[in-house]
């Protein structure tokens, strides 16, 4: 019989075994959305980096991590061979007229650098500093069409961390993919560098932000309220840097606010493309 509320999703872990917020959002937004929508969601979790472990086609949705570290320095690695492998044949079904439903797949942060990087839509380089808080993310032209943005305010704010920026896009290659840019980061007038991308639909089945969308504000929160996380944000960033981002983490228009909206956006708009002979058993 077939059971559409039976939904298989494949994690893509590529946080290197390090200590992070980003796996438990995944799982938490994952778990609410199942509830909201009486879903069973069967979740796998792929460590990438360390164990080089990638999902097969088997599943629905993908759902890949951010991480740390340089994206441009894991070149011809053994890990990322085996993760632009398990994307190739992401790529083969998607494009294969054959294929009842495409697979959807969401990028996020580290996983959206390397993935425009291999595509050679845009440059991926180092950041002057550190770029690490809350900040307002400013819809492009035409983002309002974009389903998996639905609902959001322009700007948007966000949780942004990263060393690294993907910037200088190639307009004839992001079209010929049959993407758009869909987001750039905030303005800021009194600075005379680029501002650099923060979300791109490469093409009617992927899609990638710069930034976290899955940042819990209520548990990050209280992980910034840890004596010893406290302590190290202080001690790198200053005490008005953890002030400011402790207070728009708990502002209900900004961090709950793209929280809510990003990944359920997602994952309903991937349900709509879901393989029913996935869910069909005699």
């Amino acid at each position: 019989m077939y059971t559409p509320n039976i939904i298989r999703v494949a994690i893509l872990d590529l946080y290197e075994g390090q200590a992070n917020q980003g796996m438990r959002c995944i799982r938490e937004l994952l778990q609410e959305f199942a509830l909201a929508h009486d879903l069973t969601l069967e979740v796998d979790e792929f460590e990438v980096r360390l164990s080089k472990k990638v999902p097969d086609l088997s599943y629905d949705i993908y759902i890949s991590s951010g991480g740390p570290g340089s994206p441009l320095d894991s070149v011809g690695s053994e890990w990322e061979t085996a993760y632009f492998g398990w994307l190739k044949e992401v790529e083969r079904y998607n494009d294969d007229p054959s294929s009842p439903a495409r697979r959807q797949v969401l990028f996020i942060c580290h996983s959206f650098q390397l993935i425009c990087r291999h595509y050679g839509i845009a440059e991926v380089t180092s950041r002057r500093s550190t770029a690490f808080g809350v900040f307002p993310v400013h819809l492009l032209e035409g983002a309002a069409e974009e389903p998996v943005f639905a609902g959001l305010q322009d700007p948007f704010y966000a949780v942004d961390s990263r060393n690294y920026q993907v910037i200088q896009p190639n307009p004839q290659r992001i079209a010929d993919m049959g993407g758009r840019v869909l987001a750039i980061e905030k303005e800021r007038p009194h600075v005379p560098l680029e501002r650099a991308i923060m979300a791109v639909r490469f093409n009617d089945s992927m899609i990638g932000t710069q930034f976290h969308p899955e940042a819990d504000p209520s548990g990050m929160s209280m992980y910034l309220r840890r004596d010893d996380r406290k302590k190290t944000v202080i001690a790198e960033y200053g005490e008005e840097k953890w002030k400011s981002m402790v207070d728009q983490l708990e502002d209900p228009d900004k961090i709950r606010w793209t929280y809510s909206h990003i990944i359920p956006n997602f994952l309903a708009y991937a349900l709509e493309h879901i393989d029913i002979t996935h869910h069909q058993s005699a």
